[in-house]
Order: C-alpha cells, then sequence, then structure tokens
C-alpha cells in the first residue's frame, strides 16, 4: 500500500512546478466564488482531476493550503493597494485611492468567501495579520497628513482602527445600509477625509451660513 507523505508546509510559488501554480490558482478562483468551508483534500482532486498526491504536493493539510491561498490572495490585494499609497498627492488624495483600490481587489471576493473567512479559524489568523498591517500603513498615512497640516491633529491609531472597523462591515457586507462594495469605500474615505482635514470644521459652518442665507433668501423672494 503506497502512502502519501505530504510535506510539512505548503510550497511557496517559487517551489511550485507550472502545473501546481496552474492548480493552486484554480483553487484561489473557486475559493474565491464559492469559499471554502465545505473544502476537503480529496474534494480538490476530484474537483481539479488530479491526484490526491499532486494535492498534497501543493501543502501537507487542509488547514494549510487553505491558509497558502488566503496568504496569496491577501499578498495580491496588498500589492493592489500599495501603490496607491506610493501614489502622487497629498495624504487625503492617497487615503481615499488607498480605499478605491482595496475595493476594486475585492471585488473578485464573493460574499461567501467573506463570510468564511470572518468565520475560520486559519483564514482570521491570516486575515487579523494583514488587517494589522493595513491598519499601521493606514496610521502612518494619517500621521503624515497631520506633520504636513493637511489633517488636523488626531490620535492616528484611533482613526486608523476606525478605518479598519468599518472595512472589516464593509467586507462582511455587514450593517451598510443598502451601501455595497466600491460605493462604501468611495463614502468611507469621504467621510474620514472630510472630518480630519485640516479647518474643515469652520469651512463646514462656513458653508452652512451660507447655505442658510441662500435658503432665508429664497424665502423672502417666495413670499414677496
Amino acid at each position: 500500500m503506497t502512502h502519501l507523505t505530504p510535506p510539512v508546509a505548503a510550497r511557496g510559488a517559487a517551489a511550485r512546478t507550472p502545473r501546481q501554480q496552474q492548480l493552486f490558482d484554480e483553487l484561489l478562483g473557486i475559493f474565491l466564488r464559492e469559499g471554502f468551508r465545505g473544502f476537503t483534500m480529496d474534494g480538490a482532486a476530484a474537483r481539479l482531476h488530479c491526484s490526491k498526491a499532486t494535492i498534497y504536493a501543493l501543502a501537507g493539510s487542509r488547514d494549510e493550503l487553505v491558509r497558502a491561498v488566503l496568504v496569496a490572495f491577501f499578498k495580491q490585494v496588498s500589492r493592489g493597494t500599495e501603490e496607491a499609497l506610493r501614489g502622487p498627492g497629498g495624504a487625503g488624495q492617497r487615503l481615499s485611492a488607498y480605499l478605491e483600490a482595496m475595493a476594486e481587489q475585492l471585488r473578485p471576493a464573493s460574499a461567501r468567501f467573506l463570510q468564511d473567512v470572518a468565520g475560520s479559524p486559519v483564514a482570521s489568523e491570516v486575515y487579523e495579520r494583514n488587517t494589522r498591517i493595513a491598519s499601521a500603513k493606514l496610521a502612518g498615512l494619517v500621521a503624515e497628513g497631520v506633520a504636513g497640516g493637511e489633517f488636523r491633529p488626531v490620535p492616528t491609531g484611533f482613526i486608523a482602527e476606525v478605518i479598519s472597523s468599518a472595512m472589516d462591515r464593509i467586507q462582511q457586507r455587514t450593517g451598510l445600509g443598502g451601501v455595497e462594495g466600491p460605493g462604501a469605500y468611495r463614502e468611507l474615505g469621504l467621510l474620514i477625509v472630510g472630518g480630519i482635514r485640516a479647518g474643515r470644521p469652520e469651512e463646514s459652518r462656513a458653508q452652512e451660513n451660507r447655505a442658510q442665507g441662500n435658503r432665508a433668501q429664497g424665502n423672502r423672494t417666495g413670499e414677496s
């Protein structure tokens, strides 16, 4: 009887053969479309029309393979959003660009996939690590805006946590009040950047005073 001797850990992308990378990419696509709660190594072999030995060459266990696929996905998301952080413009413009890039990178992820990420200990560990990294980047961007005078003095760590918490809700598609996907990220960007931009409260009051004056003028015109 032949015994499978799976590797201790999942192979990195550099160590995979072209065929293994193809199977890995197909698994990622399946996860994004259908989730992975019911994923098994046997099921993967049947679905991908390959042997169990081929699947076990990707990772030594079901959890290791799930983790490897999720790590690859979130690295892809990170690469897609990193460009926005390094892009042109001020901190506010780059923060908004980052959130829009995040929406675009997460577009292929189905609601089922995101629910499985939230409900799986293996996935949660990967997700939480990436969230901490993203929070640190956002805190640095907010701090840059404060130092440059673009943002008013705010507790940068708190603002980053607020953004991360809101992103969690958007990604899990819960409590969004009918706004979804890119629209939700865009509104979050407007809310955060508008709320912390230097001088914004005074500008808002001035705009409201002008609006009230215009409404009053309109009322007087209508009465005459």
